[in-house]
Order: C-alpha cells, then structure tokens, then sequence
C-alpha cells in the first residue's frame, strides 16, 4: 500500500496552462453566459463545486480513493465523497420540521472511518452521493425564496444555499491536496 508521505511525480493533463486540471476547452464547468439572478448564480456555484469534487476523484481505483492523508487523520477522497452525503442529508433535516432522517453512516466520522478500499464501498458512495444531492436539490425547489425560513432553526434558504457552496469549496480544496498526494496531478 502507497503512503501519502511517498512524492509521485507532479503532473495535469491540461497543455495550455500547465497550472490547470484540464484545458478551458475541456473544463466541463466552464459555460459562455452567466446565470442571471442570484438564485440562478448560487445553483451554479455549488453545481461547479460539486462537478469539481466528482473530477478531483475520476480515474482513481478503490484503493486510491480511500487512501488516507496523513496520521492522525482519517481524511481520504472517498471519504469526503461520503462525508458530502451524509452533509446533503443533514441539510434536508435543517429545514424539516420532524421525522428527522438517520445518518447515513452512523457513527461520528462514520463517513470517514468507513471509507475503505472497496469497489462496492466506492459505488455505494457515489450512490448515495447522487441521491441525496438529488433529495436536497428537490426538497430545496420548492422554496425558491432566498429569504423563505425552513425548519426548526429557521434557516433562510439563502443561508443553506451560502452553507451547501462553502462546504463543497472547503473540501474541493482538500480534494486538490489528496489528490496530488496520490498521484501528483496538479491544477485548478
């Protein structure tokens, strides 16, 4: 088993900007207009940050993906793939008034500690992943007021959308870490 503490090689596949992931040709998050409105602009962050995530971890076997950072932590890809899940889900239950839904996981860093170098584990991941972003996504559509209060706490929905980018953000950037450290790709 590779350690991070072992150097691979720094390398992108970009050819234009040797700093970048991939090309701006390439770069899926990358459209011509801008999205009008701030709701529309919020929607279109977190969907960068969440796309950023998903290319941050492509072409990585199990192994790699729950490839942990350094001791004492417990921080891998795969475990922040599972971390955003269970995150997804614990927004649903801010804005509900009862019958609050499980962890996914269970335990405290349940995410993270489960996150082991297993196919099925890998897949179950990115399932529940889509699921629950999908469950977040529609729960969220039907409250298109940013100002619109949800939940016991009474969260605005402006304040869970600002939340859902700054969670996805904080840990893209983890993910450019880990990811360099499991087989030097480098960038944006």
């Amino acid at each position: 088993m590779a350690r991070m503490s072992e150097q691979p090689a720094r390398w992108t596949q970009a050819t234009v900007y040797p700093d970048m992931w991939a090309d701006p040709d390439d770069d899926p998050r990358d459209s011509e207009a801008s999205p009008e409105g701030e709701l529309a602009t919020l929607l279109d962050f977190l969907s960068g940050y969440r796309l950023t995530l998903r290319m941050k971890c492509e072409g990585l076997d199990a192994e790699q993906l729950a490839r942990r950072s350094v001791p004492p932590s417990t921080m891998s890809l795969l475990g922040l793939v599972r971390h955003l899940a269970e995150v997804e889900r614990d927004w649903r239950n801010w804005i509900r008034e009862d019958d609050l839904l499980p962890q996914l996981y269970g335990e405290p860093d349940g995410d993270f500690h489960g996150a082991v170098a297993e196919q099925a584990v890998v897949d179950a991941a990115y399932a529940d992943l889509e699921r629950e972003q999908s469950a977040m996504d529609a729960e969220l559509a039907e409250h298109p007021d940013l100002g619109a209060r949800l939940g016991k706490d009474r969260t605005s929905v402006r304040e869970l959308m600002v939340h859902r980018i700054e969670e996805y953000a904080r840990h893209c950037g983890h993910a450019d870490l880990l990811r360099e450290c499991v087989d030097g790709r480098v960038g944006q």
